[in-house]
């Protein structure tokens, strides 16, 4: 079967040239043949020249790029066997596979992968695939073949895209098991010894923020001793591990109830819950109400900006969220500060933070600056995939 073409405009091929991944629609001169979101398509120089195929897709980002080059072709279960076992040969040289303190990691990050529009996490013997494109949606049955092939002891393969594929490319999209089943039982995984209970059928993203792992070990050099509060807090991750390093008491707060109901199961799991108190609040209320200074306060939010038109807005929530974090802090604390909105980039962040230490009349000094794992690899090619920046402050 014939793919159909899109081809660009005239100097609109110099960022497929140097393995960008996008193409955006304002680069399109033509189409041919029959064009359908979430299908392979051939993408031409003006001169007619072979640059790659990838997914269509109706917006902005018209084609996510699979493969490029003149031998570019549709790709088959070869295509997505090679493309996981890489993925996962790199998760293997990380040491995040097979070993006894950690059975959670991200397997695939989208264009870090050589992926666009594909999240993979596993969860111990489970995979849960989260398709963020029609493209990697209608290739899940290929996705799932491979993993099988690719992954040693995978016992089950959950499908979490319904909350991500987009509305119309997917109506009435579903989650549930492309191979195995839920085994009925609590899923408690382990990472750097510390165990957590994920729920990846109901929770938030694909059931746990694995993006924080390393921060949450430099957290816990920090926190003996240390009163702790730990806001956004979802499942509680910054939580337990600074239980179990000897903090003197830890606060979570979270507006979701169902996320304080995991992160007391979590504190549980410590065996040390009797330091620790949850709150389902929102968390600048509880900031303003709170009569505690604490000696560490974890700020750590959903995305404020999803889009470029939010970002102006996104930088004004920085600042005061951290402008209430910093007149909490007890002197002498640390603020560990984090944005995960792609379209704030770190010098953005940092400035935000600078204008809410101005604001609150505190000096700060910064003692790490922080970002993502290294099993959420960003290419060279696509400085677009580094999305979480932090700040380690210590505050006088």
């Amino acid at each position: 079967m014939s793919l159909a073409a899109v081809t660009l405009k005239p100097g609109k091929d110099q960022s497929l040239r140097r393995l960008h991944p996008w193409v955006f629609s304002g680069a399109i001169g033509r189409m041919q043949g029959e064009v359908v979101e979430g299908e392979v398509v051939q993408v031409f120089a003006h001169n007619g020249e072979l640059l790659g195929v990838g997914h269509y897709a109706p917006g902005s980002i018209a084609v996510r790029m699979l493969s490029f080059g003149p031998e570019a072709q549709q790709p088959d279960a070869a295509f997505w066997q090679a493309r996981i076992r890489n993925a996962y040969q790199l998760r293997q040289g990380l040491g995040l596979t097979g070993t006894g303190t950690t059975n959670v990691y991200r397997l695939t990050h989208a264009e870090g992968d050589g992926l666009p529009g594909l999240i993979i996490d596993v969860y111990g013997d489970t995979a849960v695939v989260q398709a963020h494109s029609a493209g990697m949606y209608k290739a899940r049955p290929l996705i799932a073949e491979a993993l099988q092939t690719v992954i040693p002891g995978l016992r089950a393969i959950y499908d979490k895209s319904a909350e991500t594929v987009p509305a119309k490319a997917a109506p009435g999209a579903q989650n549930g098991y492309l191979f195995g089943q839920s085994s009925g039982q609590e899923h408690v995984v382990q990472e750097n010894g510390h165990p957590f209970a994920v729920d990846w059928e109901t929770g938030q993203k694909t059931g746990f923020f694995i993006d924080q792992r390393d921060n949450r070990s430099l957290l816990a050099r920090y926190a003996p001793g240390r009163r702790v509060l730990n806001t956004f807090c979802y499942t509680g991750g910054f939580s337990s591990y600074a239980l179990q390093a000897g903090a003197e008491l830890v606060h979570s707060v979270d507006s979701s109830k169902r996320a304080i109901e995991l992160t007391e199961r979590n504190a549980a799991l410590t065996g040390l819950a009797s330091k620790h108190a949850a709150y389902a609040e929102d968390v600048f209320s509880f900031m303003k109400n709170s009569q505690e200074q604490y000696d560490l306060i974890v700020l750590d939010p959903p995305a404020f900006a999803k889009h470029l038109s939010a970002r102006h807005n996104a930088l004004m929530g920085y600042k005061r969220l951290n402008a209430a974090g910093i007149r909490q802090i007890a002197p002498g604390g640390l603020l560990f500060t984090f944005s995960c909105s792609q379209v704030v980039s770190a010098e953005l962040f940092e400035g935000a933070v600078l204008a809410a230490a101005i604001e609150a009349g505190r000096p700060a000094r910064i003692l790490h600056r922080l970002t993502q794992p290294a099993d959420h690899p960003v290419s060279l090619f696509h400085p677009e995939g580094e999305y979480l920046k932090g700040l380690v402050l210590a505050v006088e």
